[in-house]
């Protein structure tokens, strides 16, 4: 039948936010201050938090796509971030998630109000979850809270508003979800927790390596893998672990390149 195979084509998972180039000199030891330390070696990567998501779900095995400034030459210059113009231009359909890395709040606002509408006007298989990262301390990425199914936060921005623990945080942020959201909160070393949209707290320890060597995009990794669970229909603790897992094998690598294998047997 003609367009059978289009109309089949899985959905994909889209990541709008930041990529840059991260530049990582590995010493032989953290520098004291005012001095010199000879770099043992050097590295130029692709970054950025929404990029390396990205780079996590496509290793996972999620469809998915990325939204964000690139520029011409090798190295970025003060390029703007995606605007509601921008991002008006895309076509909903081809989504079933759609994930913001907390930035140019504003227009995000703009951006989540469009998935909305669109929302309002599709029958449930069809609309598309939203998910957010506020990781920055920044009183404008707070108003991103009630406007996303999935709320990731940070340790920096519950610190920063007053809680020491995922757990506090989770009790004392809940109350700015909508209803039926999610709030996820990763804390390094410590796991991560999440409260469900019952208010059932969770946890998850973490995952260490055998050898720590790399913790450069963890949180976007635990990111990416708590997406590409909850996108296919896990459960939120299984989501939760998984993120932990997936994120503690990253840290026993340098970047993400030889780490494909590694992460499908997680």
């Amino acid at each position: 039948m003609e367009g059978q195979g289009e109309h089949h084509k899985p959905k994909k998972i889209l990541c709008v936010g930041l990529v840059c180039l991260d530049i990582i000199s590995v010493v032989d030891a953290f520098p004291q201050e005012d001095s010199d330390s000879r770099c043992v070696s050097q590295r130029w990567q692709r970054g950025g938090n929404a990029s390396n998501s990205c780079t996590v779900l496509s290793l996972l095995g999620s469809p998915c796509a990325f939204m964000g400034s690139l520029c011409a030459g090798p190295v970025a210059s003060n390029i703007p971030d995606v605007t509601c113009e921008d991002f008006s231009a895309v076509d909903l359909s081809a989504f079933k998630w759609i994930h913001w890395e907390g930035r140019n709040a504003d227009e995000q606002l703009k951006m989540m109000a469009e998935v909305a509408r669109y929302n309002a006007a599709s029958p449930p298989q069809h609309r598309i979850v939203v998910s957010v990262e506020i990781e920055k301390p920044r009183e404008k990425l707070y108003q991103l809270f009630p406007h996303a199914d999935v709320v990731f936060v940070s340790k920096d921005v519950a610190r920063h508003l007053g809680f020491h623990t995922p757990q506090s945080a989770l009790q004392g942020l809940r109350g700015r979800l909508r209803a039926g959201a999610v709030m996820i909160c990763p804390w390094a070393e410590k796991g991560a927790d999440a409260v469900d949209a019952d208010g059932t707290l969770l946890h998850s320890d973490a995952f260490p390596p055998e050898r720590l060597l790399d913790t450069l995009g963890a949180g976007d990794t635990f990111n990416a893998a708590v997406i590409h669970k909850l996108a296919n229909g896990c459960r939120l603790q299984d989501a939760l672990t998984f993120g932990c897992r997936v994120a503690g094998t990253k840290c026993g690598f340098h970047g993400y390149d030889g780490i494909a294998d590694k992460l499908t047997q997680v």
